[in-house]
């Protein structure tokens, strides 16, 4: 099983993104469930999003504890909450930023991950771009679909379009993509240090 757990803020489209990976998970032919864990926050207020990934039922049902990933769709998290907690030595980070890790100052959390599993990408910077709102949730799905090589980037896009009908699904898919070209084409560019973790930045 693979376990994911996505942190963000109210009115960023957390639980909205972990139903899209579930449902792409879905049409990849896999079990997959998604659930929010949240009471009554406000806009703004800190989120978390859980989704899990099996070939068979899943029948655990309690918040991801361990995950085998992480989404962070808002980088100001990381001054109060330790996102990275419980995260499996061989995870997946992906970090909503235009700046690294190492600016951010959280390069000794992601540097015992093998190399290509953390990347920050613009997600913000690209919704704003293609959609006209600070939405990240659709286009660091694209990014994720680059960063994890279980998920298949159609099957990301047929969710969003099956979510979001019409243009302001076909906009969120050019977010998507856009998000995902980063990724796989930072993945495709030797790191100075193979050791270090690669970030696919925007400026």
């Amino acid at each position: 099983m693979f376990q994911v757990r996505i942190h963000g803020r109210g009115g960023q489209g957390v639980v909205t993104a972990a139903e899209l990976l579930a449902d792409a998970a879905f049409r990849q032919g896999r079990h997959a469930q998604a659930f929010p864990s949240f009471g009554s926050e406000r806009t703004g207020a800190p989120v978390v999003s859980y989704c899990r990934i099996a070939d068979g039922p899943i029948r655990v049902r309690e918040p991801v504890l361990a995950p085998d990933a992480l989404i962070v769709q808002d980088a100001t998290l990381l001054r109060g909450i330790d996102v990275f907690d419980g995260l499996a030595p061989d995870g997946y980070v992906l970090l909503n930023t235009r700046r690294t890790f190492a600016d951010m100052g959280v390069a000794d959390r992601v540097a015992a991950l093998p190399a290509g599993h953390a990347v920050t990408v613009a997600a913000t910077d690209l919704a704003l771009e293609h959609l006209g709102r600070p939405l990240p949730n659709a286009v660091l799905l694209g990014a994720f679909a680059a960063l994890y090589p279980g998920l298949d980037l159609d099957a990301v896009l047929a969710a969003l379009r099956t979510r979001f009908p019409g243009a302001v699904g076909e906009r969120n898919v050019t977010a998507a993509r856009a998000a995902h070209d980063a990724v796989a084409a930072q993945a495709e560019t030797p790191a100075p240090d193979a050791a270090a973790p690669k970030e696919a930045t925007r400026a």
